[in-house]
């Protein structure tokens, strides 16, 4: 399945300053019955978003009409917990395209690269100016260059590099993901079959 191509992202930020944010925090286990990738974005951070009777909190940031984008920036290890593919699916499926943090658990990073989400790991520091940043304007905006591999907090103007695997980043800047990357070099593996003795 193609997603969107990502080269250069210039978004407002929504902050979630909150540490250890896990897997099932992201998406309750009880939403995980469907197997297609579409909806999760309804019942993102659901627990936290929603009331039982189902009324909104408004002390959430979700809820909250003053920060919006496509960028979510939160805390220290991000994604921890079960491996489940969905969290990133519903962080996609909400329209984030971007997820900054100071530290990714490594299974929700990659699941996020292949849904076409870039995790965008920062120092502590950075971190810290980007959410006081937003807290100062809401308004803030960073640029996410994945060509340069580069964060900037466009208000100063300071940046930080970012690591990403180069076939991972071929992937993103393409729109692909594994299937769409293996179809794009058909004709290489057909080739190579037919030329490589058994």
């Amino acid at each position: 399945m193609a997603y969107d191509k990502f080269n250069i992202l210039t978004s407002t930020a929504v902050p979630l300053p909150i540490e250890n944010v896990d897997t099932d925090q992201i998406i309750p286990a009880r939403f995980l019955k469907a197997t297609e990738r579409k909806g999760f974005g309804d019942n993102l951070f659901r627990d936290w978003r929603y009331n039982q009777d189902n009324t909104p909190k408004e002390d959430f940031v979700l809820n909250n009409p003053v920060y919006r984008g496509k960028i979510l920036v939160g805390g220290k290890n991000f994604g921890s917990g079960s491996s489940r593919e969905h969290a990133a699916w519903a962080v996609y499926d909400y329209g984030f395209r971007c997820v900054v943090s100071s530290f990714f658990a490594d299974i929700f990073r990659g699941n996020c690269l292949n849904i076409g989400v870039l995790p965008v790991q920062v120092s502590a520091e950075f971190l810290q100016k980007i959410f006081t940043a937003i807290e100062a304007d809401p308004n803030t905006e960073l640029e996410i260059n994945l060509p340069e591999q580069k964060i900037t907090l466009v208000v100063t103007g300071e940046s930080e590099s970012f690591d990403i695997n180069d076939y991972k980043k071929n992937n993103m800047t393409n729109g692909f993901d594994d299937i769409d990357y293996l179809l794009n070099i058909k004709e290489d593996i057909q080739s190579f079959a037919k030329n490589t003795p058994l």
